[in-house]
């Protein structure tokens, strides 16, 4: 078993290919990894700790969430998850069939290529800024927050061309199964927006926040560097478009390219929506997102950081079979964690904003904002977790066009939504729109994915099996998931009932002991539960944490 960390000798089998980790060795990996995302998303929390100690939920905040939208688009189409979902079954093939110096030399082509086509497209969005914002982004906002968002939104367009060469040295190095360096990658670049935050903003305000930006991108790159030398890269400089590989990546990023185009596109229709509500709506929005995303990124994000590589070369070997194994028990392992992690933010929403954020300018109606915008969010948490998992065996399968029609089907049911539901439930139903059509994104792709990896031999109305994913395991390992979390909820919100609303008790905040207790004892409340319904996971996750303490005795 490879550890995740370790060296090119040691990530690679006798024939010099990547070795595919079975369910184990993900589980294995996944944890060191799973430690580090706790890590970086830690350092996330503590960074919108103290961005809304500064900022609360403000009209200027607004404008830096906002001033996002276009980097991130540039970066997402460019550089970001359409790249990576291409980039890496395509340099883990040539890297799989013992072709080091061809999987090295793809890699310098798309660089030299990804970083010439962002310098261009960041300079043109540096050039036209203002009316980006004005006419596209925020038209809601008043004249001084437009002028504000387009200087914020230059600042974040000089670090895009850097963050594209980063996210795609982070690729080549999951690819041969190193996943240390990009995990902590992520961690300077918060603790880089935190010193912003906390040393430069009182002095540059919220320009503080971006100069941290700018400096949490060069950190992003340069640490993964080291890591990146010890795989023996060969660096050319070569611009070679017609290579047979790049246009393999080419062909491949095409379809992600137009799916993200539509999540971007739904992300900028929610800033629209959000300009016109009262201000710090899209403040609210985009905590409560973060919140969601925190269980989200522990859990999914770790697993199918770790999985993707290894479902690329099982498919590269051919072995379906063991794929569809490794996918579905995976999936119950993100069912396991992610259902009570939803239940907790649903019942704890008040208690665990005011224990993280309430201070300075964030006040009792911050948090009474944020929450009314998470409960919302946290129904759509599972989905979330499941299709993070899913859609990377499409792109290991080499298909980046089915969860992309999804995807952008998807989008528009999203976009219907909101318009539907914000006159309702304001900027909630922006939130209740994301998880509803997240909700069946993830229906569509399981039925399509049981489809597509059918055995040959499998009789096509097996309805157990979905065609091909054990649905009833899934089903069975979900229920008694769902039973444990419903009696873990119970149990909490018996326990809510008995503290003072709002009051303080034995000097400190009833919501924070209610955070802190009442989330600690829900958590062993649901692994008794889970234990005593016959959960397969628990014992599997108690077996993992017994042989890592064997091997480090």
């Amino acid at each position: 078993m490879t550890r995740p960390d370790s060296r090119s000798a040691d990530a690679q089998n006798g024939n010099g290919g990547v070795r595919a980790l079975d369910s184990r060795g993900i589980a294995s990996a996944a944890t060191l990894v799973m430690l580090l995302f706790i890590l970086s998303r830690g350092t996330g929390l503590l960074r919108e700790m103290i961005i809304g100690a500064r900022f609360g939920t403000a009209a200027d905040l607004d404008a830096y969430l906002a001033a996002f939208r276009i980097p991130d688009l540039l970066f997402q189409l460019v550089a970001g998850g359409a790249l990576g979902s291409a980039f890496i079954p395509t340099f883990a093939a040539a890297w799989t069939e013992g072709s080091q110096q061809q999987a090295w030399l793809l890699f310098s082509r798309v660089l030299n290529l990804l970083t010439l086509f962002l310098v261009i497209l960041c300079g043109l969005a540096m050039l036209f800024a203002e009316p980006l914002v004005a006419g596209v982004i925020a038209p809601g906002f008043s004249v001084e927050q437009k002028r504000l968002t387009a200087s914020l939104m230059r600042w974040m367009l000089a670090s895009t061309a850097v963050f594209g060469a980063s996210g795609l040295i982070m690729g080549a190095l999951n690819a041969v199964q190193h996943f240390l360096l990009p995990a902590v990658a992520p961690v300077l670049y918060n603790c880089a927006i935190i010193a912003g935050a906390w040393l430069l903003a009182p002095v540059l305000g919220i320009h503080g926040l971006v100069v941290g930006v700018a400096g949490g991108a060069v950190l992003h790159l340069l640490v993964q560097l080291p890591a990146l030398l010890r795989q023996n890269v060969r660096y050319r400089f070569s611009f070679r478009i017609g290579d047979a590989q790049v246009r393999e990546v080419a062909r491949l990023m095409g379809p992600r390219v137009l799916g993200l185009l539509f999540v971007q596109l739904n992300f900028l229709v929610n800033t629209v929506l959000a300009s016109g509500l009262p201000d710090g709506s899209l403040s609210a929005l985009n905590y409560a997102w973060l919140l969601m995303l925190l269980p989200q990124g522990i859990f999914a994000q770790a697993v199918a950081t770790v999985a993707f590589p290894t479902f690329s070369a099982q498919v590269a070997a051919g072995d379906r079979a063991q794929l569809m194994a490794t996918l579905s028990g995976l999936l119950r392992l993100i069912l396991f964690l992610s259902i009570p992690a939803a239940f907790l933010l649903y019942v704890l929403d008040e208690p665990l904003i005011e224990l993280l954020f309430q201070r300075g300018r964030f006040d009792a109606a911050s948090t009474q904002a944020v929450a009314y915008a998470l409960r919302f969010f946290a129904l759509g948490l599972v989905a979330h977790a499941v299709v993070e998992i899913v859609v990377r065996v499409f792109y290991a399968l080499h298909d980046t066009a089915t969860p992309v029609v999804a995807g952008v089907a998807t989008v528009a049911l999203n976009i219907l939504l909101s318009l539907a539901l914000i006159g309702r439930l304001s900027f909630g139903g922006l939130a209740l729109a994301n998880s509803i059509a997240t909700a069946l994104e993830m229906l569509v792709l399981l039925v399509l994915l049981g489809r597509k990896v059918r055995a040959p031999d499998q009789a096509a109305g097996q309805a157990t099996n979905l065609q091909g994913l054990p649905v009833r395991q899934l089903l069975t390992s979900g229920a008694r998931s769902l039973l444990a979390s419903a009696v873990m909820a119970g149990a909490i919100l018996l326990g809510l009932e008995l503290l003072p609303d709002g009051g303080v008790l034995f000097g400190i905040p009833a919501g924070w002991i209610a955070a802190v207790v009442g989330g600690g004892l829900g958590i062993l409340i649901y692994v008794v539960a889970s234990y005593l319904l016959g959960s397969a996971e628990i014992r599997q996750l108690a077996a993992l944490a017994r042989r890592r303490a064997q091997t480090q005795s």
